[in-house]
């Protein structure tokens, strides 16, 4: 049984906010119990539903919802794309462009990866900026439109910059993480607005000074738009 314990960042009586850490599957796959029943049984509630994903390999804000009703009001949100997702990641090759907005449809690919076709019937949508930290490490703030399976990690192998430890598109080098981190979340539930941010907390390259200093001064105020 996974021992972590999990960070909780926001309490409501529908639904909570976590740190989800790097390592553990939001399903059950090969563990013994999937991250709501991790959580529930740490908070000692009968169950949580799980209303989004994020990788495995991924760390950050996760929303989990308290009750069944509120579980369909949080998956409708995401649908509509009313739920504002901020995401920040590392790379260590410089992009063909340092900002803009990646756009295509995923397709299937080999071995469980995805890849990003220039057809748009269905198209991944992520605007971007980047920024240069120290050692030519490079900061991206990425604002994801859409929500699809390994969207950003395509998105940015797609402009030459796999994320740094990301060894499933393209980076090689053997690190402490993937370095992808779910930042901020911003959205209204029953006319209250929520907006978090929670600093990664694991791998050595996000808790340099340099590249801590580049993340707190990220403007994430501004909705996505295009």
């Amino acid at each position: 049984m996974q021992t972590t314990k999990i960070a909780i960042v926001y309490q409501h009586s529908d639904f909570i906010v976590i740190d989800k850490p790097i390592g553990i599957s939001v399903h059950k796959d090969q563990q013994q119990s999937g991250l709501p029943d991790l959580v529930a049984e740490q908070l000692g509630c009968p169950s949580l539903w799980l209303v989004h994903r994020l990788d495995k390999i991924t760390s950050g804000l996760l929303i989990l919802a308290r009750n069944a009703q509120a579980a369909a009001e949080f998956s409708q949100l995401f649908a509509e794309q009313r739920i504002e997702k901020h995401y920040i990641a590392l790379s260590v090759r410089k992009p063909k462009k340092k900002q803009g907005v990646i756009i295509g449809d995923m397709q299937k690919s080999r071995n469980g990866s995805w890849k990003l076709c220039r057809t748009r019937d269905n198209p991944a949508i992520t605007r971007f900026t980047s920024f240069g930290c120290q050692q030519g490490v490079r900061l991206f703030h990425l604002m994801p439109k859409s929500g699809k399976t390994h969207q950003i990690r395509v998105a940015l192998k797609s402009i030459g910059s796999p994320i740094l430890g990301d060894q499933r598109y393209g980076d090689q080098t053997a690190l402490d993480r993937t370095y992808l981190h779910a930042y901020a979340l911003r959205f209204c539930y029953r006319g209250e607005t929520v907006f978090l941010k929670r600093l990664p907390q694991q791998g050595e390259y996000f808790l340099q000074p340099s590249v801590r200093q580049q993340i707190e001064q990220l403007d994430i105020n501004s909705k996505f738009s295009g």
